[in-house]
Protein backbone atom coordinates (compact mmCIF):
# COMPACT_ATOMS: atom_id res chain seq x y z
CA UNK A 1 0.00 0.00 0.00
CA UNK A 2 1.24 3.50 -0.84
CA UNK A 3 1.59 6.25 1.75
CA UNK A 4 -1.58 8.39 1.87
CA UNK A 5 -0.46 10.82 4.60
CA UNK A 6 3.09 11.84 5.41
CA UNK A 7 3.77 14.26 8.27
CA UNK A 8 7.32 15.38 9.06
CA UNK A 9 8.40 17.54 12.01
CA UNK A 10 5.05 19.33 12.07
CA UNK A 11 4.64 22.39 14.26
CA UNK A 12 1.93 25.00 14.77
CA UNK A 13 2.51 28.18 16.76
CA UNK A 14 -0.21 30.53 17.96
CA UNK A 15 -0.06 34.00 19.45
CA UNK A 16 -1.60 34.63 22.85
CA UNK A 17 -3.27 38.02 23.32
CA UNK A 18 -4.23 40.04 26.36
CA UNK A 19 -7.42 38.83 28.05
CA UNK A 20 -8.91 42.31 27.62
CA UNK A 21 -7.76 42.87 24.03
CA UNK A 22 -9.64 45.81 22.44
CA UNK A 23 -12.05 44.91 19.67
CA UNK A 24 -12.65 48.44 18.35
CA UNK A 25 -10.40 51.46 17.65
CA UNK A 26 -12.20 53.40 20.39
CA UNK A 27 -11.44 50.68 22.98
CA UNK A 28 -7.82 50.55 21.80
CA UNK A 29 -7.48 54.30 22.25
CA UNK A 30 -9.04 54.24 25.71
CA UNK A 31 -7.38 51.07 27.06
CA UNK A 32 -4.01 51.45 25.39
CA UNK A 33 -2.56 50.33 22.08
CA UNK A 34 -0.21 47.89 23.77
CA UNK A 35 -3.06 45.50 24.43
CA UNK A 36 -3.45 44.98 20.68
CA UNK A 37 -0.06 43.30 20.47
CA UNK A 38 0.31 39.59 21.35
CA UNK A 39 1.50 38.85 24.90
CA UNK A 40 3.52 35.80 23.88
CA UNK A 41 3.61 32.76 21.60
CA UNK A 42 2.84 29.13 22.34
CA UNK A 43 3.24 25.91 20.36
CA UNK A 44 0.04 23.88 20.00
CA UNK A 45 2.06 21.23 18.13
CA UNK A 46 5.81 20.67 17.84
CA UNK A 47 7.96 17.98 16.27
CA UNK A 48 5.09 15.70 15.19
CA UNK A 49 5.93 13.04 12.59
CA UNK A 50 4.00 10.00 11.36
CA UNK A 51 2.61 8.38 8.23
CA UNK A 52 -0.60 6.61 7.34
CA UNK A 53 -0.78 4.10 4.51
CA UNK A 54 -3.78 3.60 2.26
CA UNK A 55 -6.17 1.20 3.96
CA UNK A 56 -4.80 2.02 7.41
CA UNK A 57 -6.50 3.70 10.38
CA UNK A 58 -4.51 5.88 12.79
CA UNK A 59 -6.01 6.68 16.19
CA UNK A 60 -5.00 9.88 17.96
CA UNK A 61 -5.47 10.09 21.72
CA UNK A 62 -4.64 12.61 24.42
CA UNK A 63 -6.17 14.95 26.97
CA UNK A 64 -8.09 18.08 25.99
CA UNK A 65 -5.58 20.69 24.86
CA UNK A 66 -3.08 18.07 23.69
CA UNK A 67 -3.25 19.33 20.08
CA UNK A 68 -5.49 16.64 18.54
CA UNK A 69 -8.01 18.98 16.91
CA UNK A 70 -5.23 21.32 15.76
CA UNK A 71 -3.56 18.36 14.04
CA UNK A 72 -6.78 17.44 12.22
CA UNK A 73 -7.25 21.06 11.14
CA UNK A 74 -3.75 21.09 9.65
CA UNK A 75 -4.36 17.78 7.86
CA UNK A 76 -7.67 19.12 6.54
CA UNK A 77 -6.02 22.38 5.40
CA UNK A 78 -8.31 24.44 7.61
CA UNK A 79 -5.09 25.86 9.09
CA UNK A 80 -1.48 25.85 7.93
CA UNK A 81 1.64 24.72 9.79
CA UNK A 82 4.30 27.04 11.18
CA UNK A 83 7.01 24.47 10.46
CA UNK A 84 7.38 21.01 8.98
CA UNK A 85 5.46 19.56 6.06
CA UNK A 86 2.33 17.55 5.27
CA UNK A 87 1.91 15.46 2.13
CA UNK A 88 -1.60 14.19 1.37
CA UNK A 89 -2.23 11.82 -1.55
CA UNK A 90 -5.92 11.65 -2.42
CA UNK A 91 -9.29 13.34 -1.99
CA UNK A 92 -9.93 14.34 1.62
CA UNK A 93 -13.18 13.83 3.48
CA UNK A 94 -13.28 15.60 6.83
CA UNK A 95 -15.53 15.53 9.87
CA UNK A 96 -13.63 18.00 12.00
CA UNK A 97 -16.74 19.44 13.63
CA UNK A 98 -20.01 17.63 13.06
CA UNK A 99 -22.21 19.70 10.82
CA UNK A 100 -19.88 22.71 10.90
CA UNK A 101 -20.23 23.09 7.13
CA UNK A 102 -24.02 23.09 7.26
CA UNK A 103 -26.13 26.25 7.05
CA UNK A 104 -28.93 26.17 9.59
CA UNK A 105 -31.50 27.93 7.42
CA UNK A 106 -30.97 25.56 4.48
CA UNK A 107 -32.80 22.25 4.38
CA UNK A 108 -31.03 18.95 4.78
CA UNK A 109 -31.43 18.38 1.03
CA UNK A 110 -29.82 21.72 0.17
CA UNK A 111 -26.99 21.17 2.63
CA UNK A 112 -26.24 17.75 1.15
CA UNK A 113 -25.78 19.27 -2.31
CA UNK A 114 -23.70 22.21 -1.09
CA UNK A 115 -21.43 20.11 1.13
CA UNK A 116 -20.92 17.30 -1.38
CA UNK A 117 -20.15 19.70 -4.25
CA UNK A 118 -17.63 21.55 -2.07
CA UNK A 119 -16.09 18.12 -1.32
CA UNK A 120 -15.49 17.60 -5.02
CA UNK A 121 -18.55 15.85 -6.48
CA UNK A 122 -20.44 17.18 -9.47
CA UNK A 123 -24.13 18.05 -9.15
CA UNK A 124 -24.99 14.99 -11.23
CA UNK A 125 -22.94 12.73 -8.92
CA UNK A 126 -24.68 14.18 -5.86
CA UNK A 127 -28.10 13.61 -7.43
CA UNK A 128 -27.20 10.01 -8.19
CA UNK A 129 -26.05 9.36 -4.61
CA UNK A 130 -28.61 11.52 -2.82
CA UNK A 131 -31.03 8.74 -1.90
CA UNK A 132 -28.18 6.61 -0.53
CA UNK A 133 -26.94 9.52 1.59
CA UNK A 134 -30.37 10.17 3.08
CA UNK A 135 -31.10 6.47 3.65
CA UNK A 136 -27.81 5.91 5.47
CA UNK A 137 -28.48 8.95 7.68
CA UNK A 138 -32.02 7.65 8.38
CA UNK A 139 -33.50 11.10 7.70
CA UNK A 140 -36.03 10.43 4.93
CA UNK A 141 -38.82 12.12 6.90
CA UNK A 142 -36.76 15.22 7.78
CA UNK A 143 -34.53 15.87 4.76
CA UNK A 144 -36.60 18.87 3.61
CA UNK A 145 -36.65 20.51 7.04
CA UNK A 146 -34.16 23.28 7.95
CA UNK A 147 -31.03 21.85 9.56
CA UNK A 148 -31.45 24.22 12.54
CA UNK A 149 -34.43 22.05 13.54
CA UNK A 150 -32.24 18.91 13.69
CA UNK A 151 -30.95 17.42 16.90
CA UNK A 152 -27.19 16.98 17.32
CA UNK A 153 -27.60 13.28 16.52
CA UNK A 154 -29.47 13.99 13.29
CA UNK A 155 -26.85 16.54 12.24
CA UNK A 156 -24.08 14.06 12.97
CA UNK A 157 -25.74 11.31 10.95
CA UNK A 158 -26.19 13.56 7.93
CA UNK A 159 -22.63 14.97 8.13
CA UNK A 160 -21.15 11.49 8.46
CA UNK A 161 -23.25 10.15 5.59
CA UNK A 162 -22.23 12.98 3.22
CA UNK A 163 -18.55 12.52 4.10
CA UNK A 164 -18.47 8.79 3.39
CA UNK A 165 -20.43 9.08 0.14
CA UNK A 166 -17.95 11.50 -1.49
CA UNK A 167 -15.47 8.67 -2.17
CA UNK A 168 -12.61 10.09 -0.06
CA UNK A 169 -9.19 8.45 -0.25
CA UNK A 170 -8.43 10.09 3.11
CA UNK A 171 -10.98 10.47 5.92
CA UNK A 172 -10.36 12.75 8.92
CA UNK A 173 -12.78 12.14 11.77
CA UNK A 174 -13.12 13.81 15.16
CA UNK A 175 -15.12 11.48 17.46
CA UNK A 176 -17.45 10.06 14.77
CA UNK A 177 -19.11 7.72 17.28
CA UNK A 178 -19.73 10.35 19.92
CA UNK A 179 -23.43 10.74 19.16
CA UNK A 180 -26.07 8.26 18.07
CA UNK A 181 -27.64 5.04 19.20
CA UNK A 182 -25.90 1.69 19.24
CA UNK A 183 -27.47 0.53 15.99
CA UNK A 184 -26.22 3.60 14.09
CA UNK A 185 -22.77 3.31 15.69
CA UNK A 186 -22.58 -0.28 14.45
CA UNK A 187 -23.53 0.84 10.94
CA UNK A 188 -20.79 3.49 11.06
CA UNK A 189 -18.23 0.91 12.13
CA UNK A 190 -19.28 -1.40 9.32
CA UNK A 191 -18.92 1.38 6.73
CA UNK A 192 -15.55 2.46 8.13
CA UNK A 193 -14.33 -1.14 7.80
CA UNK A 194 -15.54 -1.25 4.18
CA UNK A 195 -13.73 2.02 3.41
CA UNK A 196 -10.50 0.71 4.92
CA UNK A 197 -10.74 -2.46 2.85
CA UNK A 198 -11.15 -0.32 -0.28
CA UNK A 199 -7.93 1.53 0.58
CA UNK A 200 -9.16 4.65 2.39
CA UNK A 201 -6.67 6.05 4.93
CA UNK A 202 -8.40 7.17 8.13
CA UNK A 203 -7.24 9.45 10.94
CA UNK A 204 -9.51 9.16 13.96
CA UNK A 205 -9.38 11.34 17.08
CA UNK A 206 -10.87 9.74 20.19
CA UNK A 207 -10.91 9.90 23.97
CA UNK A 208 -11.88 6.23 24.09
CA UNK A 209 -8.94 3.91 24.61
CA UNK A 210 -11.18 0.94 23.82
CA UNK A 211 -12.20 2.36 20.43
CA UNK A 212 -8.59 3.01 19.45
CA UNK A 213 -7.51 -0.49 20.46
CA UNK A 214 -10.44 -2.09 18.65
CA UNK A 215 -10.52 -0.06 15.44
CA UNK A 216 -7.05 1.29 14.67
CA UNK A 217 -3.95 -0.20 13.07
CA UNK A 218 -1.66 2.28 14.82
CA UNK A 219 -2.03 4.94 17.49
CA UNK A 220 -0.46 8.32 18.28
CA UNK A 221 -0.50 9.78 21.80
CA UNK A 222 -0.18 13.56 22.02
CA UNK A 223 0.59 15.45 25.21
CA UNK A 224 0.95 19.24 25.26
CA UNK A 225 1.49 19.22 21.51
CA UNK A 226 4.24 16.61 21.42
CA UNK A 227 4.29 12.90 20.59
CA UNK A 228 4.56 10.71 23.69
CA UNK A 229 4.13 7.37 21.92
CA UNK A 230 3.47 6.13 18.38
CA UNK A 231 2.99 2.54 17.28
CA UNK A 232 0.84 -0.51 18.06
CA UNK A 233 -2.57 0.64 19.35
CA UNK A 234 -2.68 -1.82 22.25
CA UNK A 235 0.70 -0.61 23.49
CA UNK A 236 0.08 3.12 23.02
CA UNK A 237 -3.49 3.01 24.37
CA UNK A 238 -2.29 0.92 27.30
CA UNK A 239 0.38 3.50 28.18
CA UNK A 240 -2.17 6.31 27.94
CA UNK A 241 -4.71 4.47 30.10
CA UNK A 242 -1.98 3.64 32.62
CA UNK A 243 -1.06 7.31 32.98
CA UNK A 244 -4.70 8.32 33.46
CA UNK A 245 -5.18 5.56 36.01
CA UNK A 246 -1.96 6.50 37.78
CA UNK A 247 -2.99 10.15 38.03
CA UNK A 248 -6.35 9.13 39.48
CA UNK A 249 -4.84 6.61 41.89
CA UNK A 250 -2.32 9.12 43.18
CA UNK A 251 -5.15 11.48 44.01
CA UNK A 252 -7.50 8.86 45.48
CA UNK A 253 -7.70 9.40 49.25
CA UNK A 254 -7.45 6.40 51.56
CA UNK A 255 -10.82 5.69 53.13
CA UNK A 256 -12.70 2.62 54.38
CA UNK A 257 -15.03 0.76 51.98
CA UNK A 258 -18.47 2.24 51.46
CA UNK A 259 -21.67 0.40 50.59
CA UNK A 260 -23.88 1.32 47.63
CA UNK A 261 -27.64 1.21 48.00
CA UNK A 262 -27.56 -2.34 46.56
CA UNK A 263 -24.95 -3.43 49.10
CA UNK A 264 -21.88 -3.51 46.83
CA UNK A 265 -18.64 -2.37 48.45
CA UNK A 266 -16.84 0.60 46.92
CA UNK A 267 -13.13 -0.03 47.51
CA UNK A 268 -10.62 2.69 46.64
CA UNK A 269 -8.18 1.84 43.85
CA UNK A 270 -10.03 -1.42 43.19
CA UNK A 271 -13.45 -0.52 41.85
CA UNK A 272 -13.38 3.16 42.75
CA UNK A 273 -10.83 5.76 41.65
CA UNK A 274 -10.52 9.53 41.90
CA UNK A 275 -9.62 12.54 43.96
CA UNK A 276 -13.14 12.75 45.49
CA UNK A 277 -13.29 16.51 44.91
CA UNK A 278 -16.59 15.54 43.32
CA UNK A 279 -18.17 12.38 44.73
CA UNK A 280 -20.69 10.12 43.04
CA UNK A 281 -23.07 9.38 45.91
CA UNK A 282 -25.65 7.15 44.18
CA UNK A 283 -26.42 5.59 40.79
CA UNK A 284 -29.87 4.34 39.79
CA UNK A 285 -30.80 2.35 36.69
CA UNK A 286 -34.38 3.17 35.67
CA UNK A 287 -36.86 1.59 35.31
CA UNK A 288 -34.87 -1.42 36.47
CA UNK A 289 -31.49 -3.13 36.31
CA UNK A 290 -33.13 -6.01 34.39
CA UNK A 291 -34.27 -5.05 30.88
CA UNK A 292 -35.56 -6.58 27.69
CA UNK A 293 -33.49 -5.99 24.55
CA UNK A 294 -34.65 -2.72 22.99
CA UNK A 295 -36.01 -1.25 26.23
CA UNK A 296 -35.23 2.31 27.26
CA UNK A 297 -32.73 2.93 30.06
CA UNK A 298 -32.21 5.99 32.22
CA UNK A 299 -29.05 6.27 34.29
CA UNK A 300 -29.37 8.69 37.21
CA UNK A 301 -26.17 9.86 38.89
CA UNK A 302 -26.27 11.73 42.20
CA UNK A 303 -23.11 13.65 43.00
CA UNK A 304 -21.80 16.30 45.34
CA UNK A 305 -18.81 18.60 45.47
CA UNK A 306 -17.17 19.84 48.63
CA UNK A 307 -16.04 23.04 46.94
CA UNK A 308 -17.20 24.87 43.80
CA UNK A 309 -15.72 23.47 40.57
CA UNK A 310 -16.19 25.37 37.32
CA UNK A 311 -16.93 22.38 35.09
CA UNK A 312 -16.37 18.65 34.69
CA UNK A 313 -16.97 15.77 32.28
CA UNK A 314 -19.46 13.03 33.11
CA UNK A 315 -19.06 9.68 31.38
CA UNK A 316 -20.98 6.42 31.21
CA UNK A 317 -19.82 3.12 29.75
CA UNK A 318 -21.59 -0.20 29.48
CA UNK A 319 -19.22 -3.16 29.54
CA UNK A 320 -19.39 -6.91 29.55
CA UNK A 321 -18.10 -8.97 32.46
CA UNK A 322 -14.72 -9.42 30.73
CA UNK A 323 -14.37 -5.63 30.36
CA UNK A 324 -15.32 -5.37 26.68
CA UNK A 325 -16.84 -1.93 26.09
CA UNK A 326 -20.28 -1.91 24.44
CA UNK A 327 -21.13 1.77 24.89
CA UNK A 328 -18.88 4.72 25.76
CA UNK A 329 -20.34 8.25 25.95
CA UNK A 330 -19.52 11.46 27.80
CA UNK A 331 -20.85 15.00 28.10
CA UNK A 332 -17.77 16.57 26.46
CA UNK A 333 -17.95 14.63 23.18
CA UNK A 334 -21.72 15.15 22.96
CA UNK A 335 -21.34 18.91 23.47
CA UNK A 336 -23.36 18.94 26.70
CA UNK A 337 -22.26 21.88 28.88
CA UNK A 338 -21.86 21.07 32.56
CA UNK A 339 -22.52 24.18 34.68
CA UNK A 340 -20.53 25.17 37.74
CA UNK A 341 -20.74 22.35 40.28
CA UNK A 342 -21.52 23.14 43.88
CA UNK A 343 -23.23 21.07 46.55
CA UNK A 344 -25.55 18.17 45.68
CA UNK A 345 -26.89 17.60 42.15
CA UNK A 346 -28.21 14.90 39.81
CA UNK A 347 -27.46 14.23 36.14
CA UNK A 348 -29.36 11.78 33.92
CA UNK A 349 -28.42 9.95 30.74
CA UNK A 350 -31.43 8.79 28.71
CA UNK A 351 -30.96 5.92 26.26
CA UNK A 352 -34.12 5.59 24.17
CA UNK A 353 -33.42 1.93 23.40
CA UNK A 354 -30.65 -0.45 24.36
CA UNK A 355 -30.24 -3.09 21.66
CA UNK A 356 -27.80 -5.31 23.53
CA UNK A 357 -27.78 -9.10 23.28
CA UNK A 358 -29.00 -10.98 26.31
CA UNK A 359 -26.35 -11.26 29.00
CA UNK A 360 -24.82 -9.70 32.07
CA UNK A 361 -23.27 -6.24 31.85
CA UNK A 362 -22.05 -3.44 34.08
CA UNK A 363 -22.84 0.27 33.92
CA UNK A 364 -19.69 2.23 34.80
CA UNK A 365 -19.97 5.90 35.73
CA UNK A 366 -17.40 8.62 36.27
CA UNK A 367 -16.80 12.34 36.54
CA UNK A 368 -13.50 13.71 35.24
CA UNK A 369 -11.51 16.92 35.24
CA UNK A 370 -12.38 19.09 32.24
CA UNK A 371 -9.11 18.17 30.46
CA UNK A 372 -9.39 14.43 31.28
CA UNK A 373 -6.19 14.69 33.36
CA UNK A 374 -7.66 12.52 36.14
CA UNK A 375 -10.91 11.31 37.62
CA UNK A 376 -12.76 13.08 40.39
CA UNK A 377 -14.66 9.83 40.97
CA UNK A 378 -15.04 6.69 38.87
CA UNK A 379 -16.99 3.51 39.70
CA UNK A 380 -15.97 0.40 37.72
CA UNK A 381 -18.08 -2.79 37.57
CA UNK A 382 -20.21 -1.72 40.52
CA UNK A 383 -23.68 -1.43 38.96
CA UNK A 384 -24.88 -4.67 37.28
CA UNK A 385 -27.26 -4.66 34.32
CA UNK A 386 -29.03 -7.76 32.99
CA UNK A 387 -30.44 -7.79 29.45
CA UNK A 388 -32.90 -10.49 28.45
CA UNK A 389 -33.95 -11.37 24.91
CA UNK A 390 -36.11 -14.00 23.27
CA UNK A 391 -33.93 -13.85 20.17
CA UNK A 392 -30.72 -15.90 20.47
CA UNK A 393 -27.82 -13.94 19.00
CA UNK A 394 -24.06 -13.76 19.19
CA UNK A 395 -21.94 -10.65 19.50
CA UNK A 396 -23.08 -7.49 21.28
CA UNK A 397 -26.15 -6.14 19.46
CA UNK A 398 -29.68 -7.41 18.85
CA UNK A 399 -31.27 -4.60 16.79
CA UNK A 400 -34.81 -4.85 15.42
CA UNK A 401 -34.59 -7.33 12.53
CA UNK A 402 -36.49 -9.93 10.53
CA UNK A 403 -35.85 -12.61 7.95
CA UNK A 404 -37.68 -12.50 4.63
CA UNK A 405 -37.86 -15.38 2.17
CA UNK A 406 -37.98 -14.25 -1.47
CA UNK A 407 -39.31 -16.82 -3.95
CA UNK A 408 -37.47 -17.21 -7.24
CA UNK A 409 -39.72 -17.08 -10.30
CA UNK A 410 -38.63 -19.74 -12.77
CA UNK A 411 -39.42 -18.97 -16.39
CA UNK A 412 -41.24 -21.76 -18.16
Amino acid sequence: MHTAILVENLGKRFQRFHAEKPVTFMEAALLGWRRIKPVDDFWALRGVSFEVAAGEMLGIIGHNGAGKSTLLQLLGKVAYPTEGRIKMNGRIGALLDLGAGFHGDLTGRENVFVTAIVAGLSEREVSRRFDQIVKFAELEAFIDNPVRTYSSGMTMRLAFSVAIHTDPQILLVDEFLAVGDLAFQTKCLSRITEMKERGCAIVFVSHSVGQVERLCDRALWLKRGRVVAYGEPTVVAGQYAMEMRSQSQQRTPHRPPQLTRAGTELRVNENRFGSQEIEITDVRLQPNSILETGDALCIEIDYQSHQPIDTAIFCVTVSQEDGTTCLDVNTSDMGIPVPRISGKNTIRLWCDRLDLCSGKYFVNVGVFKEDWAYAYDYHWHVYPLVVESEVPAKGILTPPMRWEMVSQVVAS
